[in-house]
């Protein structure tokens, strides 16, 4: 089930929330807890093992983390064993065909056979988001920033908490705490949800959706038939689309967390305006950038050591962030190609970007469909071929480009991509948050979510881009 469903919109969350509004204080995280396990129960049923493994991590991690808080020798050996329990279910299933497949290749190279066999294991849905959560309150219990939490129920409603749990944000434990215990579900709550609900819903069914079948259509069409203008049309509609898709998603998290009472953290703040590469990455996806600043790149001595430990820690991080996404080889290049800008712009570029803002918006502007290209084609066959067609090479002597092939995609997609444009930037957003709770502001929203409703009743959805990671 996604949130961008009928049946979401107007069976599960209809009636969740009236349990929910209904019950007394004491008994909401409970059914918190017992409809989340319900709402991703409803989207594997044909993987119960998946269920099971989700109850096992908030048993587990609910267990160390009272071992690490009582442990007289600091609750090290406890961190360490619930850090490889959480990442070895996450490396079974995200990455043990990746190894397997390149032990095989290796093996090929030499004149073996197939080494080991892939188990070919579908991926669980938010395992990748579940996972950090799980490690960051771990570490925050052995840092002694947090307790750890007394009661099972407030832990079980935090690590499984619908709203993010499949695709996030992510959500430190400390952050949110306070709420698990005290909360007031008003009116004004409800309301402002819902309308966060609304707009997160047309950036996914109205935006995200439908720029995204551009990029379908080129790879329906082939990457080595494809003229260069479509070639840049492609990889801007992809950057569109999985900012609308994610930003969506993020959006429509935050507000159903706002109709219960939590405050969920913004993920996005308009990335597409940044300068530079180091901004845009303050900007995308910033749980995770703060996940990975706060456990990863401060514990390895962050910017307080020598330049070349630095540009050593970030490297780190940066691989990691494109391991994190996906198991391919695409994903390890994207992340190398970002740590390659981010220390250039480090090394002073940056100060220039910073100074000269066209420069750096026309710089960001052909950069970020750049690297979403590589994050968006995981063979890297296939990546050549598209990298080739952005400068007009052909991979094959073959290949035949389709007449007037940037004329029929101009006219179907044109005023589309115009608008994901405008609405990337801050702008519209300040202009809307003006008008967003008069007259104007709710009839606008009335129109998107009636909009979507009825994109979605003729059958026009696709899956949130992000829970495949």
């Amino acid at each position: 089930m996604v949130f961008s469903s009928l049946q979401f919109i107007f069976i599960f969350l209809p009636v969740f929330l009236i349990i929910y509004f209904v019950l007394p204080k004491v008994w909401k995280n409970f059914w918190v807890f017992v409809g989340s396990i319900g709402f991703y129960a409803f989207g594997t049923l044909d993987k119960p093992q998946y269920i099971l493994l989700l109850l096992m991590s908030v048993i587990v991690n609910f267990v160390l983390a009272k071992f690490i808080e009582k442990d007289k020798k600091g609750g090290r050996k406890p961190l360490i064993l619930g850090i490889v329990y959480n990442l070895a279910w996450l490396c079974v299933f995200k990455y043990s065909d990746f190894i397997f497949e390149n032990i095989n290749a290796l093996s090929g190279v030499f004149g073996g056979g197939e080494l080991v066999s892939p188990w070919n294991l579908l991926l669980p849905v938010g395992i990748s988001f579940y996972t950090f959560q799980s490690i960051s309150y771990l570490i925050d219990v052995y840092r002694k920033d947090i307790e750890a939490e007394t009661s099972f129920t407030n832990f079980g409603a935090y690590l499984v908490m619908f709203p993010q749990l499949i695709a996030g944000p992510i959500v430190k434990y400390r952050d949110i705490k306070a709420e698990m215990r005290r909360r007031k579900t008003y009116f004004e709550n409800f309301d402002q949800g819902l309308r966060i609900f609304t707009l997160g819903l047309g950036m996914k069914v109205l935006l995200a959706n439908r720029i995204g079948s551009l990029w379908s259509d080129i790879q329906a069409v082939g990457f080595e038939s494809i003229s260069v203008p479509v070639a840049w049309m492609g990889i801007f509609a992809f950057s569109f689309q999985l900012y609308f898709d994610f930003y969506g998603y993020s959006m429509m998290a935050i507000g159903l967390g706002r109709i219960m009472g939590f405050t969920i953290p913004q993920n996005f703040d308009h990335p597409y305006e940044s300068l530079s590469m180091t901004e845009f990455w303050r900007r995308w996806h910033m749980t995770l950038g703060s996940w990975f600043r706060e456990y990863v790149y401060i514990p390895l001595g962050g910017n307080r050591v020598s330049m070349p430990r630095v540009y050593f820690n970030l490297l780190v991080v940066w691989l990691l962030t494109g391991f994190w996404h996906g198991a391919g080889w695409n994903f390890l290049l994207w992340g190398l190609v970002l740590f390659a800008m981010i220390a250039i712009e480090k090394a002073g570029l940056k100060k220039v970007l910073d100074k000269v803002k066209t420069l750096g918006h026309v710089y960001m502007l052909f950069l970020i469909p750049l690297t979403w290209m590589i994050f968006a084609i995981t063979d890297m066959h296939d990546l050549g071929v598209y990298a080739g067609r952005l400068i007009g090479i052909s991979a094959s002597e073959g290949g035949t480009v389709f007449a007037g092939d940037f004329t029929k995609f101009i006219n179907l997609y044109g005023g589309l991509m115009a608008i994901c444009a405008v609405l990337s930037v801050s702008g519209p957003a300040k202009l809307f948050n003006k008008i967003k709770d008069n007259v104007l502001g709710s009839l606008i929203l009335f129109a998107i979510f009636w909009g979507s409703i009825y994109c979605l009743y003729i059958g026009l959805n696709d899956p949130f881009l992000y829970f495949r990671f």
